[in-house]
């Protein structure tokens, strides 16, 4: 069976909606495709690309997502293979986006993902590592971390995050997946 997200039709260079995830853990393709399926078909099915923020595990996770655009980077439970950098920046619809793992305890983890990307200017810094959902302003710059969608530990429940980029901001919404209902 093959499986892939269809591809949204670009509006234009300065909105984009995209799907956020971390932190799914998958050993194996087989493992995470029917949870990236119905991520598909149903919370990301009009997303235009897909940002995840490390700890994918498998190495070619980008492939259940095909043929959206994938942009990762690598968490404390991935091989360095030189596909994913340790962090990285993006520009999209106008927007800077942080796009990091985390490392260390859950205590002091968003100021050392904020000291990670002192020396840019970001509209938005996405994160993951503690499988907590957050999503809240910290002057010009939007935290998220979109939680687990595969492995929720502590968190109340599994959860992805959307984010919407215009021209009057940007605007994130925390997605519950086991019930569909938005956290934030």
């Amino acid at each position: 069976m093959t499986h892939s997200c269809r591809v949204p039709f670009f509006r234009n260079d300065l909105s984009m909606k995209l799907g956020i995830l971390s932190d799914t853990h998958w050993p194996s393709l087989t493992a995470g495709r029917a949870l990236a399926e119905l991520l598909c078909q149903s919370v990301f099915r009009d997303v235009e690309a897909i940002l995840h923020a490390g700890d994918m595990v498998h190495p070619d996770v980008a492939m259940l997502f095909a043929p959206l655009p994938f942009y990762g980077v690598c968490g404390n439970m991935d091989r360095a293979n030189g596909v994913y950098p340790a962090r990285r920046v993006l520009e999209m619809a106008g927007r800077r986006i942080g796009l990091i793992h985390g490392w260390g305890p859950t205590s002091g983890l968003e100021a050392r993902v904020r000291a990670a990307f002192s020396d840019v200017a970001l509209d938005v810094l996405i994160y993951g590592h503690s499988h907590q959902p957050v999503c809240h302003q910290v002057g010009n710059t939007l935290l998220l971390n979109p939680g687990s969608a595969a492995d929720r530990r502590s968190a109340p429940c599994h959860s992805v995050a959307l984010l919407s980029l215009d021209p009057l901001g940007v605007h994130a919404e925390l997605i519950n997946i086991d019930d569909g209902s938005k956290i934030v």
